[in-house]
């Protein structure tokens, strides 16, 4: 196999030849068809998460085909096209995975973190945290197309459900995860409000065109009150601006898994009964939840490939913001 390895943080990552990896007692191999580029990619590569393993390879929206099963699978088959997520265990014993809050298990295991990813013409999976993707129907639904939903998708899913039922919705930073939940907001019947840099109009044509009703820079605020706001930029500055945005009692769902210090505040920005929350990682009832129903919200995914060579110019890419929607790596 080859994969895209990060061998020391906060450098370049190294094709490298490695050996074949058999999968063990409960887990897979999948034969990697597409695996998207996420911003968490970035932290791991910078070193802002804690307690990497290094060397590792990352990337966690993968879309493949099973070629090998190992013993104790017997609700996945040979052939079979699935997708591997950002959690990739838990341990089922810990109060949290006991009481059905598995995104918070204090013993997980991520993929492209922890574990190695889907930057590679191979990844080894645990059966259990692998979503059957079915066959694809169209180009909407095809491997590249799907390895989007496997994050940015999820955890824009999960994030929305946090937020609340509101009618006016923030979205703070339009890049993978917010291009697909501005369109499932508005299939919801939910206004949407995007934020992106000041003066990117590229980007906020690009909003437009995906149905929001208003788009500006995240130094503006939206011509009314919001209901909730979902902050997927990594820029603690915006939970202020956002607090200030929405309406008495509503939500600010911080959507990152890491994010810049938060400037101090007025209480006044929190006052009246406003909430600030976070998301962390998704549960795998999440993602069937949401993969059962993306298709008939009719989400198309914006997409740029890369060759699986060429991951570090997507990263590259991403933090610049030189692509609308999501990157892709194609092995």
């Amino acid at each position: 196999m080859h994969a895209m390895v990060l061998r020391q943080l906060g450098q370049p990552l190294e094709w490298s030849e490695l050996p074949d990896r058999q999968p063990g007692p409960g887990e897979i191999r999948v034969q990697v068809k597409a695996c998207g580029v996420c911003r968490t990619d970035l932290h791991v590569v910078d070193g802002e998460l804690p307690h990497p393993k290094v060397p590792i390879i990352p990337g966690h929206e993968i879309v493949g085909r099973i070629d090998a099963i190992g013993a104790g699978v017997v609700d996945l088959s040979l052939g079979q096209r699935v997708g591997i997520p950002w959690l990739g265990h838990t341990c089922g014993v810990c109060p949290y995975c006991r009481l059905q809050h598995e995104n918070l298990c204090d013993q997980p295991v991520f993929t492209g973190y922890t574990r190695d990813g889907g930057f590679a013409t191979a990844a080894i999976a645990d059966a259990r945290f692998a979503f059957p993707l079915g066959e694809p129907l169209d180009e909407h639904s095809s491997d590249e197309s799907m390895a989007p939903l496997l994050c940015a998708g999820l955890i824009g899913w999960r994030a929305l459900s946090i937020a609340g039922d509101g009618k006016n919705l923030g979205l703070y930073g339009f890049g993978a995860s917010a291009h697909i939940l501005a369109q499932v907001a508005r299939w919801q019947g939910r206004s949407v409000f995007a934020f992106t840099r000041p003066g990117e109009r590229k980007t906020q044509d690009f909003a437009r065109s995906l149905g929001a009703t208003w788009a500006g820079g995240s130094d503006e605020m939206p011509p009314q009150r919001l209901d909730a706001a979902i902050i997927f930029a990594t820029v603690g500055e915006l939970v202020p601006l956002a607090l200030k945005a929405v309406r008495k009692g509503g939500r600010v769902v911080c959507a990152g898994i890491h994010m810049s210090d938060i400037p101090g505040f007025p209480y006044s920005l929190l006052w009246e009964e406003r909430q600030l929350l976070s998301v962390a990682n998704l549960t795998r009832e999440d993602g069937l939840n949401f993969l059962s129903k993306v298709r008939h919200m009719g989400v198309t995914t914006k997409t740029t490939s890369y060759p699986l060579q060429h991951a570090n110019e997507a990263l590259v890419d991403l933090r610049a913001g030189r692509f609308e929607g999501a990157a892709v790596l194609i092995p």
